[in-house]
């Protein structure tokens, strides 16, 4: 059995504990009711079939109560097969993996917020491909084009700086890179994503925005890290901090210049990152939304067969057993009268 919205098993719990709750306080009840009234007497009176009655009531209500939190997990078992077809589009992730992403004005560092946010970027995304590549000196593929999301994500989180062992922050080998991986013949939108701080790169970029542009990949670029700048911790635990040549501290700043110059000349879209908001509902709506999709293979897709209806129903129908229980009772007291 599977759950197509497990969110919801928690109530079960909450009812159970409602239940208890409540037998509690009815045999708490009913035990100072038989220190005044002895259990004969209360026979006598007609009390007992009373009590036989609403217990009843109490397990029809709260199986009723179960039932129906249980249906709202959407319970499944069985399936079918069918086709689906897919659109998509091709968007490779290229993320700065250099030193100057270890900078803590994003908390706990640059790069730690950017794969939180590709994260929730990806949990947006439905029948795109996407691919990863981590870049410093040179650009080196992560993850090719895929839809398997969870094998994308499990290499994002691998990410670390200095898992590309050339230093520097050579931007025009990163995009050679990414411009192999492209399907030249597909018709979707290509779109390389672009997360840095755009600080030190290297290359001739005017002759990658030529390729860019005669490929017709566009370009979202997100700067991630702040003009102010910050100091970059090598080993935070020794309080030591990245320095050049001249044994002199660096400080990195954020350089927006070259991020808005290519997403303008590719006709992208360049986003400003900070602590607090990635920035992935504007990429969405202004950037990959509108963007042109192509029609992908058909794949059979398999169903999960919803069941839920059958704990909706028990427990709809435990709820008409419970008001017409006292019905019974009711009309066998008047005959007696008769």
């Amino acid at each position: 059995m599977s759950f197509g919205a497990p969110m919801f098993l928690w109530l079960l719990p909450v009812i159970g504990g409602i239940i208890i709750f409540d037998a509690t306080l009815r045999s708490h009840r009913q035990r100072k009711l038989n220190r005044f009234i002895p259990p004969a007497l209360q026979a006598r009176m007609g009390l007992i079939p009373q009590k036989n009655l609403r217990l009843l009531q109490h397990i029809l209500l709260y199986s009723a109560w179960l039932l129906i939190g249980f249906s709202l997990s959407r319970p499944q078992w069985g399936f079918t097969w069918r086709d689906a077809q897919r659109e998509g589009l091709d968007l490779m992730v290229m993320v700065d993996t250099s030193n100057s992403m270890r900078a803590d004005d994003f908390k706990p560092t640059r790069l730690q917020r950017a794969k939180w946010g590709i994260e929730e970027l990806v949990s947006e995304l439905t029948g795109d491909r996407i691919g990863l590549i981590a870049f410093a000196g040179e650009g080196v593929l992560q993850c090719p084009f895929t839809l398997d999301y969870g094998a994308f994500l499990m290499n994002t989180q691998d990410l670390f700086p200095g898992i590309v062992p050339t230093g520097g922050t050579d931007l025009e080998a990163a995009f050679n890179t990414a411009l192999k991986s492209f399907d030249a013949e597909s018709e979707a939108d290509k779109v390389i994503l672009l997360i840095t701080d755009g600080e030190s790169h290297q290359g001739n970029l005017d002759d990658t925005i030529q390729k860019l542009q005669q490929q017709n990949i566009r370009v979202f670029a997100v700067g991630v890290g702040t003009p102010e700048g910050s100091l970059i911790p090598m080993d935070p635990s020794a309080n030591a901090f990245l320095k050049n040549r001249s044994q002199e501290v660096v400080k990195s700043a954020l350089n927006e210049e070259i991020l808005k110059k290519l997403a303008a000349s590719t006709d992208g879209l360049y986003v400003k990152a900070n602590p607090r908001d990635f920035g992935v509902t504007e990429l969405i709506t202004e950037g990959l939304k509108p963007l042109k999709r192509s029609q992908l293979d058909s794949e059979r897709v398999k169903e999960m067969e919803d069941r839920f209806q059958i704990f909706l129903g028990a427990g709809l129908l435990c709820l008409l057993l419970e008001v017409l229980a006292p019905l019974p009772a009711y009309g066998l007291r008047k005959r007696r009268k008769a």
